[in-house]
């Protein structure tokens, strides 16, 4: 895998990148280091994590994944230098008041708080890529379809938000900054008042970009290709349905983020829709003679939006299985197929 630039950073990654909401949940730590031992050794030198994780949340296991990244580092003396960490700050409270509060706005203070926090849990000087997790202001994100102003709160403005990581720039605590669940409005606003204040300009967007969930191409697409902001897709499976596993029993059983946790059931990933447009993508790539991980992965993998693909697993044997859909190929005619079944059922998990 051949390095990629993320934006007008120095940063240069694989394009497959380690993600680890599963640390300290789904995986406990020696399975979490065993995974971070292969995909090291398989090359990947991106890793991604976030002040809320694990997932799902639960105030018993805020920050774990975070602790257990740094115990790693701390066992692998050298391993931190060779590899380019990403972590976020998490927005207003999207029912996790034991974050920073019901009503905190993402202001200066906050952001630089939580800044540190994240350094001392990853047991590290510097975070490579420092990202906003979620807006500060009201938007229809994580599955909500509508804007509704109605429920617009006080918070701090993206002005304030970019000096908080200009301060942790300068500070050299971190050393690009980056965003997600954004719409095209906030990524053009971002860099806009970056250019104009001469503060930190923005490298990268890190949104839903799969089979099911192809929004990032209404608008946003053109918006951070113009503006050299790299997107980095998270959930190239679906949260597990572009795998298969649930296409004979459904989302029920003991394996599974979709079948074991109710919270994540009654999410944008748990619509009957998104379960049947699935299934058509899974079916289409056994008719090609591809596992349904194989065609969601090197659809993401071969896409010119995608600068690197973040790919969540619970075992090692996952984790390999995602590294080599790498060299799969997707035919001009595979990719009209495609094309049709997302023209018949759009967006299911939007």
């Amino acid at each position: 895998m051949k390095p990629v630039s993320l934006g007008q950073s120095p940063l240069h990654v694989t394009p497959i990148c380690l993600g680890t909401m599963t640390f300290g949940e789904q995986v406990d730590e020696a399975t979490a280091h065993r995974i971070l031992d292969r995909a090291v050794e398989r090359g990947v030198d991106f890793l991604d994590a976030a002040e809320m994780y694990s997932v799902p949340a639960r105030a018993e296991t805020c920050g774990s994944t975070e602790t257990i990244i740094g115990n790693w580092f701390a066992r692998r003396p050298g391993q931190r230098q060779k590899l380019v960490l990403a972590t976020k700050v998490a927005g207003p409270s999207r029912g996790m008041p034991w974050i920073r509060g019901d009503n905190a706005g993402l202001s200066k203070a906050e952001i630089v708080k939580a800044c540190e926090g994240s350094l001392r849990r990853l047991q590290t000087d510097v975070i490579d890529l420092y990202q906003i997790h979620w807006p500060a202001r009201n938007l229809p994100a994580f599955g909500a379809l509508v804007f509704d102003p109605a429920k617009d709160k006080p918070c701090a403005s993206i002005h304030e938000q970019l000096e908080a990581m200009a301060e942790l720039v300068k500070a050299g605590k971190v050393r690009a900054i980056g965003l997600s669940n954004e719409t095209p409005y906030g990524v053009h606003e971002f860099v806009r008042l970056a250019e104009q204040h001469g503060l930190p300009r923005v490298a990268t967007v890190q949104n839903p970009y799969c089979l099911i969930n192809r929004s990032h191409e209404n608008g946003l697409d053109e918006t951070s290709h113009r503006l050299g902001v790299s997107l980095l897709a998270y959930s190239p499976l679906g949260f597990g349905l572009l795998t298969g596993k649930y296409d004979s029993t459904g989302l029920v059983g003991e394996h599974g983020r979709l079948a074991i946790f109710e919270s994540m059931r009654k999410q944008r990933w748990g619509r009957p829709e998104a379960l049947a447009t699935a299934k058509r993508y899974n079916a289409l790539a056994r008719e090609h003679g591809l596992t349904p991980s194989q065609l969601a992965l090197a659809f993401c993998y071969r896409n010119w939006r995608v600068a690197s693909t973040i790919i969540g697993v619970t075992t090692v044997a996952q984790l390999d299985e995602c590294l080599d859909a790498w060299g799969t190929a997707l035919t001009p005619e595979l990719l009209a197929a495609i094309d049709k079944i997302r023209w018949e059922s759009r967006d299911p998990a939007q």
